[in-house]
């Protein structure tokens, strides 16, 4: 069993633990740089390098216990993805714990983020990401990482912030009132507030690391000039998680680059970020 960071087993035990990290490696419908099933990987080492201390917050966040179950993988389709995602996230939901999914490409989001929105009442989805991932389907199916927010559009309040490459069919699906395009956002702060407020209560977060600047995450499928920096990401995060009662989390795309460390090591920093946010004083 996989364990993060390298914690002592008394705060990895189910039982005991108020955190999930579900692994799901897939990369099954990536179209272009692939990878994003050897992220969990690289991303459990690199946070086995982390200090597990947070400044920010005055708090060592592992405490809460992060249980590690088996990997969800070895999927023969995307459908078989989904269909496995979905009845897992249900399960995982029924242990009233917090929780988290690392891919994987982002088509792993979508039975996830189904089984959230049938849980939760009246949930809100943001999106931080670089493409609007708005595609009905993509390549013969509907479970394509270029459709990963595309149920949630129908079914519940999706805010996208980060935009800045998608699809000209798009628009159709598009409630621009709830976008956050990255050129309208440079050197602006307004639109942190704005997007909060058209959150409802509870919101779940889909994060895609290409929603970050190539010159700090170039290890993504689709790497998009003119994303967000480190101190605008984790500021609007903390705003989220002080606002808002985030009810989980997922981080997609990371695929490492051989040789480049950096990459893997933002990602297991922006998780535990994200872990600190939600259970520090801070947190709802």
């Amino acid at each position: 069993m996989k364990n993060f960071a390298g914690i002592e087993s008394q705060f990895t035990q189910l039982e005991d633990a108020n955190i999930i990290l579900q692994s799901i490696p897939y990369d099954g419908t990536s179209t272009w740089g692939k990878g994003a099933d050897k992220g969990i990987d690289a991303f459990l080492d690199a946070a086995e390098n982390m200090e597990l201390y947070d400044i920010e917050t005055d708090s060592e966040v592992y405490r809460e216990g992060i249980h590690m179950p088996e990997e969800w993988s070895n999927f023969n389709s995307p459908e078989e993805m989904f269909k496995s995602t979905y009845l897992g996230a249900k399960r995982l939901l029924d242990l009233n714990k917090f929780l988290t999914f690392f891919g994987g490409e982002h088509s792993i989001s979508i039975g996830v983020i189904k089984a959230h929105y049938e849980h939760y009442n009246n949930l809100s989805v943001l999106q931080i990401d670089a493409h609007a991932d708005l595609r009905s389907e993509y390549e013969g199916t509907k479970y394509n990482h270029a459709c990963a927010v595309f149920d949630a559009s129908k079914h519940c309040n999706l805010v996208q912030v980060g935009i800045r490459s998608m699809d000209v069919s798009e628009k159709e699906h598009m409630d621009f009132y709830n976008v956050y395009f990255a050129h309208e956002m440079y050197g602006k702060w307004d639109w942190m507030e704005s997007s909060i407020g058209r959150l409802t209560e509870n919101v779940y977060i889909t994060l895609d690391l290409d929603a970050l600047d190539p010159s700090i995450m170039p290890a993504t499928g689709t790497p998009e000039p003119g994303g967000l920096t480190w101190p605008v990401i984790t500021n609007y995060l903390s705003m989220v998680f002080e606002q808002r009662n985030v009810v989980g989390f997922d981080i997609v795309e990371l695929a490492p680059i051989e040789g480049i460390k950096s990459p893997q090591f933002l990602a297991a920093k922006l998780y535990y970020k994200m872990l600190s946010y939600k259970f520090s004083n801070n947190g709802k």
